[in-house]
Parts: structure tokens; C-alpha cells; sequence
């Protein structure tokens, strides 16, 4: 009876130094510090991870090193498309720094971003970006109790402990608001999302409430989701005096809301003008089109990635940063 062949064994480190006649350490550090090493001699050991077809383990290389070189992001939720473009972007600059990203959803629960941030730095996460400023003492304990690196995002305020990296929600929503009464809207309707644990929401009312208005301006408060726009488009809908304008702090909610109003047969802008917040891709396909307020998703994740990839290179605390937004005007806002 044939004996059955041995399988192969994976190749590791000290094959690849063998083959490519180097010591372990010049291994090393082609793998974790490429641009330190001479070109002929890279040469040689990518030609041997190459014929090995050797794939670094990165326990091994955390050990050797003392560097896992990943971050973690949390964020509410992967239903958003802003969070989708902004962790699409963010990945994309970290690889520059090479550096890995592991995402976890927080479903809004300021105890689930505390336990799942502990998780993170269990594993060797390096640094930790979170979205917005409001934050479970728990975690907060613990960035200040290890020193990891961590950034904010989603939310500019210079004088928070933690540096930001985002934009002045409450600016946002006015530029949405100022739109409309500029229209010469006088009976505003604002659809936003729940308020509990979330800081950008209520920043950006804040911005709403304090802007100079004479006229009648009503809040609804929804779950951000298309269903819950609806929701509030059916009420709406179904008022003796109707809103001359909508404004919502959430394309997303802002969707919804548009075609629970289709539905009833009420026209956009003819009827009720509407504006959003974020300007979302698919807001520019809508029908109408949505005039929205454009929010630097893309731009934030990439210079959050810098920030803190340089954070951890150099130990040197980054400053806060704010990005600008900018009104985007489509078809679903007109002269009232």
C-alpha cells in the first residue's frame, strides 16, 4: 500500500532567509520596514517570499515587531451610506500608512462602543477612531488610561480632550435652513433622527433653533431609516395646513419623506420643498433631485487616516481640523 505524501509544509520565516541568504532580522524588516532596506537586497528576499510562496503570520510579526499595525473604527451602523463612504475612504488612506482597519458597529449604544473598544485594544488595536463627542465614561477611562491614540470624527470641537476631525453640524443645518427661508419658505417642517446618544443630531437642531426666523418652524423626531421618513411624510400629508417646506437632517430620512409625499400625490417642489443633509449619491437621482447639504465624508476619512497614522508614528497629538460643508442645489427646492 503507498504510503500517502507528507503535505507540505508552510514556509516560514528562516526559509525565506535561508533561500535568499540574509539573516532573519533583514526578513523582518523587508516585511515590516521595507524602505529601510537596500534595493538589491529587498529585491532578493521579495524573490524569495515570492518562490516560497511564504505568507507572513501577523501574530509572528506582532511578536518580532511589537506592532499588530491595525486600527479600529466604531461607528452607529453599516445601513448608512455616509458611514459606507467614509470607512471606504479611511481604509483607503490607512493602507498608504500600512496600516490594517477592523470596523465594529456600536447599533448607537454608547455601552456597546465601551465594550467593543475594550475588545479592540484586546487584539492590538493601535488606535481607535469613534464618531462624535459623546462618549461612555468607560471609554473614555480607558483611551486615557492606556493612551491609545484616538480620534474623533463627525463632529468639530477644537476645545474637546480628543483632537476632531469633521464639520460644524449646527452650521450644516443652517445653511439647509437659510436656503429655504431665502425661497421665501415661512412654514418649515424639520424631520430629524432620535436625540438620545446622538450629539450630531442635536447639534444640528441647535443650529436650527438658533438661527434667526420669523416664521412658524416644526420639529419631528423619527428613526433614520427610509420607513421612518415615511412615517412622517404620512403625517405631514395628512394636515389641514401643510408645511410650504421640509428640511431634513438626514438624506436618508429625507428619501423616505419624499416618497411617502409621491405617494400621497403631493408634488416636490411644486407643492413642498424639500432639503436634505449629507448628499448622498443617490440624492442626486432622485426624483426630483435633492437639494442637499453636502457633508465631506470622503475628505474626513482620509485626513482622519493621516492624522492618526502619524499619531502613532511619532506620538505627537494631531490637531483638530474642520472640514467645510456646502450647499448643493437640485430641483426639490423652488420660489415660494
Amino acid at each position: 500500500m503507498r504510503k500517502a505524501p507528507e503535505p507540505k509544509k508552510r514556509a516560514n520565516l528562516r526559509d525565506v532567509a535561508k533561500a535568499a541568504g540574509v539573516s532573519v532580522a533583514t526578513v523582518s524588516r523587508v516585511l515590516n520596514e521595507p524602505k529601510v532596506v537596500k534595493k538589491d537586497t529587498l529585491e532578493k528576499v521579495q524573490a524569495a517570499i515570492a518562490d516560497l510562496k511564504f505568507v507572513p503570520s501577523a501574530a509572528a510579526r506582532a511578536i518580532n515587531s511589537g506592532r499588530t499595525r491595525f486600527v479600529g473604527a466604531l461607528v452607529p451602523t453599516l445601513d448608512n451610506a455616509i458611514f459606507a463612504r467614509f470607512l471606504a475612504a479611511l481604509e483607503r488612506k490607512l493602507s498608504d500608512h500600512q496600516l490594517s482597519l477592523i470596523v465594529a458597529t456600536t447599533e448607537a449604544s454608547l455601552d456597546i462602543e465601551a465594550e467593543k473598544a475594550q475588545s479592540l485594544l484586546d487584539i492590538g488595536a493601535e488606535g481607535l477612531i469613534i464618531t462624535g463627542a459623546t462618549h461612555n465614561p468607560t471609554l473614555i477611562d480607558l483611551i486615557e488610561r492606556t493612551m491609545l491614540p484616538t480620534i474623533i470624527t463627525s463632529f468639530f470641537d477644537p476645545k474637546n480632550p480628543l483632537p476632531t476631525i469633521g464639520y460644524d453640524n449646527a452650521a450644516a443645518a443652517q445653511l439647509g435652513l437659510q436656503h429655504l427661508v431665502e425661497l421665501g419658505h415661512r412654514n418649515i417642517a424639520v424631520v430629524h433622527g432620535p436625540v438620545h446618544d446622538n450629539d450630531r443630531t442635536r447639534a444640528r437642531l441647535a443650529g436650527i433653533t438658533t438661527f434667526p426666523f420669523a416664521g412658524k418652524l416644526s420639529t419631528f423626531e423619527t428613526e433614520i431609516s427610509h420607513q421612518g421618513g415615511v412615517d412622517v411624510a404620512q403625517h405631514l400629508g395628512g394636515l389641514s395646513a401643510k408645511p410650504e417646506a421640509i428640511l431634513c437632517l438626514s438624506d436618508v430620512v429625507a428619501l423616505g419623506v419624499l416618497l411617502g409625499l409621491q405617494a400621497q400625490n403631493i408634488s416636490v417642489p411644486d407643492q413642498i420643498s424639500m432639503v436634505g443633509v449629507d448628499d448622498l449619491p443617490i440624492s442626486s437621482v432622485t426624483v426630483p433631485p435633492l437639494t442637499s447639504v453636502h457633508l465631506p465624508v470622503s475628505q474626513m476619512g482620509e485626513r482622519a487616516a493621516d492624522a492618526l497614522a502619524n499619531w502613532i508614528e511619532t506620538n505627537q497629538t494631531p490637531k483638530s481640523e474642520e472640514l467645510g460643508t456646502r450647499l448643493i442645489v437640485r430641483n426639490s427646492t423652488k420660489r415660494f
